[in-house]
């Protein structure tokens, strides 16, 4: 951060918002809950208008519109639910009074769905997922990380607290809300997927994919089955750490090279090869390759929804992950296969034609005025050729590193994790 300048504001609001996600997340009840929710945007607000630029006080305010937007929506519905609740304070199974909303399913399913949208923004979740690719570009690397690996979840939180400790999951159950809110979070996933392949600009691309891959969750979710949801709340946990991981090597990249697209980074494998290395663990879990931990998520999601008594759904859901996936590696493997294995320019295959038609004494000239060039870079400590290695510093370097090695560590011993949120699963389903 310190190429960012403003250290002390950055650092300042990025501990006063880890205290509103711990506030958020410890909450008791729906209130304290919404309250700590308004409270996480206005304070994550600062880090995406950091630089000061027009670009990033234009992304704040759509980042400020949108989150307020769904806060109102979610402030909607809980109108509606204290007029049908005994209290809003979560317990599992939903604390909704037969006799006060016998009669009233309609508006109670109609509050729920606008709840869903409203909180699903934070998640990105479509119609309201704009903000998410306008704020990733212009905020710092650690804001980026931190607003696609957990911010983004407290949408997810949000959502869970309604569906199973408000409403419960049985009072929704094979209503139009369920299949509407799967039929959301199946679009937002092949179209975060879609829009992320054709992304050019490295960040935005990343953007796009939280889009996407967050909705892996509220599908799993909207499953109402308690594989579905052990998938959903497993890639909560992974995809904080997979996507972190990536925002960080996209920061490192830029400020190293300054390269901001993908198709600036053509051989970054062989300058950067560690920083590279780490990328390719993220970006292989991310796809669901085993033995990396996102194969496990999105297996049990699949389960899930084969499982569930869902309808077309239960199959539907599988292809749209399956095609997802699929272009996921589409967005994320060929970053790796062309820094690693770089194509080779028609210019410099014309260049070495011409130099293979050249006469022996101008090739020794030239050979002559390279070693006249070497030896005065070597002299101003200056190198000769841009290929050497630059990899990042060691400071951006292990943090990334535990991050990606982590990918890999609960791909193979997710045991104690899986056995954490079956119990979660168990309790409310």
């Amino acid at each position: 951060m310190k190429h960012e300048g403003r250290q002390r504001q950055f650092f300042g609001f990025y501990l006063i918002v880890f205290g509103v996600l711990m506030a958020l997340s410890l909450s008791g009840n729906l209130v304290t809950m919404y309250l700590c929710y308004e409270l996480m945007t206005i304070t994550s607000m600062p880090m995406v208008l950091h630089s000061r630029s027009h670009e990033s006080i234009m992304a704040a305010l759509k980042y400020l519109f949108y989150s307020m937007c769904g806060a109102y929506c979610g402030l909607f519905g809980i109108f509606v639910l204290y007029e049908y609740s005994d209290t809003l304070t979560f317990m599992e199974g939903g604390v909704l009074n037969p006799t006060l909303s016998s009669g009233q399913t309609t508006l109670i399913l109609a509050a729920v769905f606008v709840m869903l949208i409203g909180f699903g923004a934070k998640a990105g979740m479509f119609p309201l997922h704009a903000w998410l690719p306008a704020a990733h570009p212009v905020a710092p690397a650690p804001a980026s990380a931190v607003m696609s690996g957990i911010i983004a979840k407290a949408g997810v939180l949000a959502i869970i607290r309604v569906v199973y400790y408000i409403v419960g999951a049985d009072f929704i159950r094979g209503t139009w809300v369920q299949y509407g809110w799967m039929t959301l979070a199946l679009l937002t996933i092949f179209m975060g997927s879609m829009l992320a392949f054709r992304e050019k600009v490295f960040k935005k691309r990343l953007a796009y994919s939280t889009v996407s891959q967050v909705s892996y969750v509220l599908f799993g979710l909207a499953v109402l089955d308690p594989a579905g949801m052990e998938g959903a709340l497993l890639h909560v946990v992974f995809h904080a750490l997979i996507k972190s991981a990536l925002f960080l090597v996209a920061g490192a990249i830029i400020f190293k090279t300054g390269e901001t697209n993908v198709d600036q980074l053509e051989g970054i494998g062989k300058k950067m090869p560690k920083l590279m290395w780490c990328y390719t663990f993220a970006a292989l879990a991310l796809v669901g390759i085993p033995p990396f931990c996102g194969f496990i998520s999105k297996w049990y999601l699949a389960e899930g929804a084969l499982t569930a008594d869902i309808g077309v759904f239960s199959w539907l859901g599988p292809i749209i992950l399956l095609v997802s996936a699929l272009l996921t590696a589409g967005y994320l493997i060929t970053i790796v296969t062309n820094g690693f294995f770089p194509k080779i320019k028609k210019s410099d295959k014309k260049e070495e034609e011409l130099e293979d038609k050249e006469k022996p004494e101008a090739l020794e000239e030239k050979e002559e005025e390279k070693e006249e060039t070497a030896v005065e870079a070597q002299e101003k400590e200056v190198p000769a050729t841009d290929t050497k290695k630059t990899d990042a510093p060691l400071g951006m370097l292990i943090p990334i590193g535990i991050l990606s090695a982590l990918t890999l560590i609960l791909g193979i011993f997710p045991g104690q994790l899986i056995s954490f949120v079956s119990e979660i699963a168990a309790s409310v389903l």
